[in-house]
This record gives C-alpha cells, structure tokens and sequence, in this order.
C-alpha cells in the first residue's frame, strides 16, 4: 500500500504501563503505525514487540526514539517527574506530542512546555481521558443545556480505596517526584470540576494529612520497584505490606477553590476507603445533577430539578450505558482524537490550558495544606499562549 502524505508514525516514551494506550493508534490498514519504543526496563520490550511486531524499534534511550525522523508523533507515558524532560526533547526534535497527565509536577514546568509547543508549532494534547467519557459528557451535556439554571457551586469527593495499592508503594509516595497527590491524583478531577463549571480556580486553601500509610512499617528495600498491583486482600488498610521506602504525601487531602467566573468549588481525596468511585455533585440557580457511579454501565446521573423535601433518585435520571475500552471507554476515545488532531487538524476536548491549570490548582493546594491552609493565588498565563492553544480546542 503506498504511503499517503497523511500516514503517520508513532514513537512511545514510556513502552510499559500506561504505554500500552497507543495500542489504541496502531491501524496499520488506516495509514497509522506505533514504530518504536523507549523504556528504561528492558522488561517492557517484550510486551511491546508482542503489541506492535516483532520488528518494532526499541531501545534504552529516548533520545533514539526522538532521532529518527520518521517519527512525527510520540505518546509520553513515563512516570509523571519525567513528563517535563520528555515532553521538551519530543518537542524540540519537532515531534507533536500526546502528554499524558499531569503535563508536569511544577506549574513552571507546565509553562516550559506550552511556551515550547507554542514556539515551534507544534500540536500537545493531553490525557486528560475523562473529558472522553460518557458519563462526564451526559453531565456536561446538561449543565449546557440549562437543567440546572447557572452553575454557582460544585464538588467532588474521591474515595480511593486502591489507593494504597497504586500511591504509596512506589514513586508516587514521594514528594520529589509527584509533588502530592493533590497533584498527581486529583489532576483529573480539578479538571472535570473546571470544565463543568466553565472556570479554572484563581485562588485555593486546603488542609490534609498522612495519617495511615506512615504507620506502616513494613517497606520494601530502595532497590526494588514496589509492587502497585490492586488487590482485594489488601485490607484493612493497616495491613498492607511492601510499602515505599520514602512516604511523604498525604492519604487525606481536601480543598477549596474559587474560580474566575465567580463559582466555589471543593474536593476531597480520602486513599484508604473500603469502596472507590468519585462523587460529583454541581448545583446551579434552578437545579443540581450527581453521579452515582463513575464505571460507565453501572452508574447514573440524577438531576433535581423541583423543590422537594427529600428524593434520593433525583426528579430525572440517565443510566450511563456500558462501552468498550480502558477508563469507561474514554482511552480509545481520546487517542483516536489525537490521531486525527495530528493528522487532520481536527478540534480536540481536551486543553493544553486546562491541563496546566488543573496542575497549578493541584500545586498550590499541596503548598497550602503544607503551609497552615494559607489560599494561595494561582500564577496567570501570558495571553499569547491561551490564544495558541484554544484555538484547537472544542468549545
């Protein structure tokens, strides 16, 4: 088949874990090839070759990867203190670039990054992989339609019950290398709350502590990478075993936000609940919506929408049905679109932007809670930039 001028070739940064996403890009009968491979565990490689051929390129170095210039796009999929390193070398050796999240563990790295792709024109598209998801765009969907009047107040409680399975048996325990998990784990949602709320946070105060996980002694040596395997074994949460070395991040964390179009937001991430799911719950002037569930096929939104004294199931409700794919369908959803952002300039839902500000939310409430619960502004943007990048972006 001959090679059409909109085929394109894909590198990984980061081939194992959350590598295996751009397995979601490879349709070689489409015009659209994931080629090569960069992982520091040679252990990865397998597993890549087994994904994309036995001929796939793989190496060490991604400084390989980036040389070859067959390559026009890389998918950045390597632990989060390393996004920044990453993303700027793919960027600089001209490659566009899909990030996944958060774009960096500092809002200055974050701002590196987006002066860069703006620089040298080059297309960033991060994972933020829940704006693909049904159930988040049912919400979306009514808040925009005017279910609930005008949007004035919202919040998000996020029991994580893996979360001393999946945070604090390696790197991300660390302050060093994730910042905290005001950052790392809540990136997500700050984003979702800002894109439902049509704002991004100008000003936070938070508080949280590590009250569990640094009660447990059992840890496993500084040589060895943690086993951050889910299990349903694993409780109580006192009972868990093979710990990180180094825990200096907190398991309870709770912030407040207030965002430039006048709405208050909070968050809650509690990491040793017997259940996990995230909670979203956006009031307005004539309503609120709420979802139960966040597991697309096993969740619901409710919308109160008349005045009542009490009604658990809501005045309307939208069962989410069940699709196919990582993250409640939104991995293929959201990689798809990258490939035909590069390809063919469609517009995307997520936002280099909000990306960056959904880090800087993040950041400044993990320096608030450390700080006494002092609020802490949030560092605007050059306008340049916004315009670059919104440009790009669905509204």
């Amino acid at each position: 088949m001959a090679k059409s001028k909109r085929d394109l070739n894909i590198g990984v940064i980061g081939a194992g874990g959350r590598g295996g996403l751009a397995l979601h890009a490879h349709k070689p009968e489409s015009g659209v090839r994931v080629v090569a491979g960069a992982d520091v565990n040679p252990k990865a490689f397998a597993r890549f070759r087994e994904r994309f051929g036995p001929d796939v390129f793989v190496t060490s170095d991604y400084r390989e990867l980036l040389k070859r210039d067959d390559i026009a796009a890389v998918f950045v999929t390597s632990p989060d203190f390393l996004h920044e390193e990453h993303a700027l070398a793919a960027l600089e050796a001209g490659k566009h670039v899909y990030l996944e999240k958060p774009m960096a563990i500092t809002v200055e790295g974050c701002d590196r990054i987006l002066e860069t792709a703006c620089r040298l024109k080059r297309r960033l598209m991060l994972g933020h992989n829940m704006r693909y998801m049904n159930l988040i765009q049912k919400m979306r969907e009514l808040i925009r339609k005017g279910a609930i009047g005008e949007v004035r107040a919202g919040w998000c409680r996020h029991f994580v019950a893996y979360g001393g399975d999946a945070y604090f048996k390696d790197w991300h325990a660390e302050r060093a290398k994730s910042t905290g998990l005001l950052l790392q784990k809540a990136a997500h949602d700050i984003d979702i709350l800002h894109w439902l709320m049509g704002g991004y946070t100008t000003r936070v105060t938070a508080m949280g502590n590590l009250s569990v996980y640094n009660r447990i002694t059992d840890r496993h040596p500084p040589e060895e990478r943690g086993d951050a395997g889910w299990s349903l074994d694993n409780w109580p949460p006192l009972s868990q075993k093979g710990l990180n070395p180094v825990i200096d991040v907190e398991d309870l964390s709770m912030m407040l936000m207030e965002l430039d179009n006048g709405v208050l937001c909070s968050y809650q991430q509690c990491h040793y609940t017997p259940d996990g799911w995230r909670n979203y719950t956006i009031i307005g002037t004539e309503g609120r919506i709420e979802n139960f569930g966040d597991h697309p096929g096993h969740c619901v939104v409710r919308l109160w929408n008349k005045r009542v004294a009490y009604n658990p199931y809501g005045h309307e409700q939208y069962f989410i049905p069940e699709v196919r794919g990582g993250h409640g369908g939104a991995d293929p959803g959201i990689v798809q679109a990258f490939v035909d952002y590069v390809r063919f300039g469609r517009k995307i839902y997520t936002s280099p932007i909000a990306a960056r500000n959904s880090v800087a939310a993040g950041c400044m409430a993990a320096w608030s809670l450390r700080h006494g619960g002092k609020p802490a502004d949030i560092p605007p943007l050059p306008k340049k930039l916004i315009e670059y990048f919104s440009k790009d972006v669905e509204e």
